[in-house]
Parts: structure tokens; sequence; C-alpha cells
């Protein structure tokens, strides 16, 4: 029997393809502006100052100062150079950084957001933003805060490095992971979510083989696009919790933390609701969900545990202090013993039931 479902619709309007940077100067005249302000990092500022060249007229120069988890002291630095440029937009190129520092300034501004993302991480289909201040990073969902319009460019992702295009993905396998199980899930996001396993999964490899196989490109973008979505549509829990904690209080990198603790809340909520998570053990094999995805993140190279990215046992007391204080929507409970006992097998990199 169908379960009962609210379908939202989809608002953000989205261009994929191949040279689609190009069409920028188009969508942003689509929304009315004609004045845009550029966002980067430092490390993709000479990629922002050629799309504010081509932008020619519509450029109202670039901020190249995006850094990672959304530092409100860069925002508010950010939001001074927008409101002194003129514009009345932001054209935001680049993965994760690039996106939320957008978001960051349309909140504060009313400006509209045109995204080109660079990886797959996904947060350009959302409508959450996550910030950080004095050492912890909190999250909010607003309509104010969801980009009007995202470029997918395959192109833009045909030098993306190995290491970043596996993290990548299993950042964005954490957005359809959850949403298997999320209470306002529907069957148009979950039909989503398993078309961008499936995608990633015989994508993945063969872009470690040839990282310019456009074919394999496009269907990685693609599933991104997927997950993104999912993100934005429906309640996340307890690995993204897990995975601000991390990024907000103890500075970890964005998608090798999301890849790490990916195989643990996997097998953690799945002892809860196999069910709900059986297209993901369908997907990776390895008799059940938590151990596929484990066995999927070996054989491409993912990190697999904490430890390998600075994590010091001592601080996963403090993780779990952190990630137990405010009660959330999960399909297990949590409490501070099993939360420990999921971070130590993170920590220690073990394969989910052995």
């Amino acid at each position: 029997m169908m379960e009962n479902f609210v379908f939202p619709g989809l608002t953000t309007r989205v261009v994929f393809g191949s040279g689609t940077m190009a069409r920028a100067e188009e969508e942003v005249r689509r929304l009315g502006h004609d004045k845009v302000l550029v966002l980067s990092t430092p490390h993709q500022k000479a990629d922002a100052e050629k799309l504010a060249t081509s932008l020619g007229s519509l450029s109202a120069g670039i901020f190249a100062g995006a850094v990672m988890h959304t530092p409100v002291n860069v925002t508010e630095e950010a939001v001074e150079a927008f409101r002194a440029s003129g514009a009345s937009a932001v054209v935001s190129l680049g993965g994760g950084s690039t996106t939320g520092l957008g978001k960051a300034i349309a909140l504060r501004t009313g400006a509209d957001q045109v995204v080109i993302p660079t990886t797959y991480a996904g947060s350009e289909m959302t409508d959450i933003l996550g910030e950080t201040a004095g050492g912890e990073k909190t999250t909010r969902r607003s309509p104010d805060i969801r980009p009007e319009t995202v470029i997918y460019d395959v192109d833009l992702t045909l030098s993306l490095p190995v290491g970043l295009t596996v993290t990548s993905a299993m950042n964005a396998i954490a957005h359809a992971m959850e949403a298997f199980y999320a209470p306002d899930r529907n069957p148009v996001i979950v039909l989503m979510c398993r078309d961008a396993l499936a995608a990633f999964r015989d994508g993945i490899p063969k872009l470690i083989e040839d990282p310019h196989d456009r074919t394999a490109r496009a269907e990685a973008l693609y599933a991104a696009w997927c997950c993104s979505t999912a993100l934005g549509y429906v309640q996340m829990a307890l690995h993204h919790k897990l995975a601000h904690v991390f990024g907000g209080s103890l500075d970890t990198p964005h998608a090798e933390t999301h890849a790490i603790l990916l195989p643990y809340t996997t097998a953690f909520n799945e002892a809860a609701v196999p069910e709900l998570l059986a297209p993901i053990a369908d997907a990776f094999g390895g008799g059940s969900a938590g151990g596929g995805i484990w066995d999927f993140a070996r054989s491409v190279g993912s990190p697999l545990s904490l430890k390998a990215i600075g994590i010091e046992e001592a601080d996963l007391d403090r993780a779990t202090a952190i990630a137990v204080r405010n009660a959330y929507a999960n399909p297990r409970p949590i409490d501070p013993g099993s939360i420990r006992e999921l971070l130590q097998a993170a920590w220690e990199g073990r394969r989910p039931g052995g």
C-alpha cells in the first residue's frame, strides 16, 4: 500500500549540460538583474575572474574569499563587498564553500543567486545554510536561502581531481542515504536517490580510470543533482548532524568527513529501518547497506577512518557530547553510549558488521 506523502514541487531552475556556463549571463538577465558579484574560493579566483569577464557589463567584480564551513566573519566581509559593488545578485562558482557564502549573502541582503557547482557535494539545490561561529556549526532552513538558478556544466568537472571526485560523490550519497528514511520522504525523491546510487556506483570507477570520461562525468553530475535535490527537499538526521559536529567544532574537511562517517551512520540506522535502507544494499551488495557502502568506499579509495584525517581518540568524547546535546528526528534513538560506539568504529575505520 502506498504511503501518504506530500511532494512540495521543485522550485529551483536547473540548466544541465556541457558548456552551459556560457548561459550565465542569460540566466542572470532572466532574473532581472544588471549587476552581479561573482564568488569563489581563493583557489578558484582565476576561474572567477574569467567568468566575471565573460559577464561583461553585468559584472560588479569578484569576491574570492569563500572558505569551508562558512565562517560568519568571512560572510560579514563579503556582505560589505557585495553592498559596495552595487550588485543585486551573486553568481557562486565552486563547491560547497562558495555556495554557502552565496546563501549567507542572500539571507542577509535578499540577493538572488545563480550557482555553478564544480564538485558533487550538493548544497546548491537546498534551502539549508550551515554557518560557523565560536567553534560550532549551526544550520538553518529558509526559502530565502534556496538559489533561484543552478547551472550544471559537465565541462567544469573534467578537471576535478580523482580524490575530490570520490569524496564529494560519497558526500552526495550521504544525502540520498538519509533521504530514504526521512519522515517527509516522497516517491519522487526516493526514485531520484535510487537512480543516483546506480549512477555513482557505475560512474565513479570509470572516472578513476579516466577522469576526462565525459559520459561518466555527466552520469556523476546527474547523480549529484539528484542527491542535492534530496538534501534540499527532505529532512536530514544523524549523519548530517555528526558531519556538522566534526566540521564546525574540529575543523575537519567537509567532503572527507561525510565520506568517512557514511558507512557507520548507515549501519547505525540500518539496525532500526533495514527495509528503508535496502536500496543501498541492493546497489552496493555486501550483505547490508552499511557494509556495502564501506566496501564501495574502499574500492574507490575513499578515506575510511577519522584517525586518517587527524582526529584524536580523545576528541570522540567531545564530539559525542555535542551530537547528543539537542534532540532531532532520527529513525533510531540516540544516546551517548551508542553514538560514542559509532564514532569509535569510524575512528578505527573497521568495516560495519565485521
